[in-house]
């Protein structure tokens, strides 16, 4: 038997026992968010985002520097509309972050830090369908997302004091913090609410 066909037929053999395996899994426990995803779903989950994200994706570079204005600018943005789901923290412990299926990732994870700058914005601009990434390119200006890949850099290492003033920006006059708050809510006066 030729290489191409014996490898054609273990990848076949993967598939199917894949689906089996999922199969099995839904007879068991059905298909509940509130259920840890597998190992399997994991790795799967993982790789629909490198599967989602182009080649040439990888290599876009972004343009604009860690200012201290980009970076504030990125910061307000985040706590605002990013922050529902991924924590001001980044670390998605939020209501929607830890109740999602497959659970948003850690964004100071080295399994999001290792993704080139064109694949962040790319992931934030299109989404990742079945992962519950929405696509933010038709809300947000291209600036804003590659400002936001800035400040995503940032969040592994982000200081006690910025943690804190994204807190005050979050609850604003004595709200709730903006991980539990409405998506769309905007505390900037005159600010129009995006969608997402």
């Amino acid at each position: 038997m030729r290489t191409r066909t014996k490898v054609g037929i273990a990848i076949l053999a993967v598939f199917l026992a894949g689906l089996v395996y999922l199969g099995v899994m839904a007879a068991r426990h059905g298909f509940s968010a509130r259920e840890k995803p597998s190992r399997l779903e994991q790795f799967l989950a993982r790789h629909a985002r490198k599967i989602a994200t182009p080649a040439g994706a990888k290599t876009l570079k972004n343009v604009y520097q860690p200012t201290e204005e980009n970076l504030a600018s990125a910061r307000h943005h985040f706590v605002e509309h990013c922050s529902t789901c991924h924590a001001l923290d980044g670390g998605g412990n939020t209501v929607f972050g830890r109740n999602m299926y497959p659970k948003v990732p850690d964004l100071r994870d080295s399994e999001t830090q290792k993704l080139t700058d064109g694949e962040l914005y790319y992931i934030i601009s299109n989404g990742v369908r079945f992962t519950g990434m929405p696509a933010f390119g038709g809300e947000d200006s291209p600036e804003e997302i590659w400002k936001l890949v800035l400040f995503i850099r940032r969040l592994p290492n982000l200081p006690p004091e910025e943690l804190k003033e994204m807190e005050r920006m979050a609850t604003g006059a004595g709200e709730e913090p903006a991980g539990n708050r409405a998506p769309g809510h905007t505390d900037a006066p005159g600010a129009k609410p995006h969608k997402h």
